[in-house]
């Protein structure tokens, strides 16, 4: 779309505004073609994939790049899996995997993440959405194995060891 990010909307309902869920998942998928050595149009791709980090990043990953608000309550709730959905814990995680440096509009994400460390130094699960499961491992507000891992590797990548 033309502000950097995807909308999947956009095709059958005329949005005019992309999504945080849609560019996000865009991105993941871009990401993973790239480190699975597909090459067919992968500069293109990269083109796609540098204008949609600029857009999470213009929204510093939840907030309303016009206003400043945060733009859903459910983006800051950590869940797994996190099937479609966008949340700054996805975001952060898809930002370590694809080795980004840091960026300051990072920041208030990085402090939302540690402030959500419980004092087992765990992370909760906060969010489950609707969908099929084969297994059922964790439960909302109790400590989450997923959701601690993709956080220690968030704090790893970016030193937020020596932030608490």
């Amino acid at each position: 779309m033309p502000d950097g990010g995807f909308n999947c909307q956009s095709n059958r309902s005329g949005a005019v505004h992309s999504s945080l869920h849609s560019t996000l998942s865009i991105l993941e998928g871009i990401l993973e073609y790239a480190k699975n050595g597909y090459s067919y149009r992968l500069q293109e791709l990269h083109r796609a994939e540098a204008s949609a980090r600029e857009f999470i990043l213009q929204h510093r990953l939840f907030r309303s790049d016009r206003t400043g608000d945060i733009i859903n309550p459910a983006f800051l709730k950590f869940s797994y899996p996190t099937r479609w959905r966008y949340d700054v814990l996805r975001a952060l995680d898809y930002f370590q995997y694809a080795g980004i440096d840091a960026d300051e509009r990072m920041n208030e994400a990085f402090d939302l993440l540690l402030k959500k460390r419980m004092k087992n130094g765990k992370w909760p699960l906060q969010a489950k959405h609707p969908g099929q499961t084969h297994l059922e491992m964790e439960k909302p507000g109790m400590a989450s194995r997923w959701n601690t891992l993709r956080a220690l590797r968030v704090i790893k990548q970016f030193g937020l060891d020596n932030l608490k």
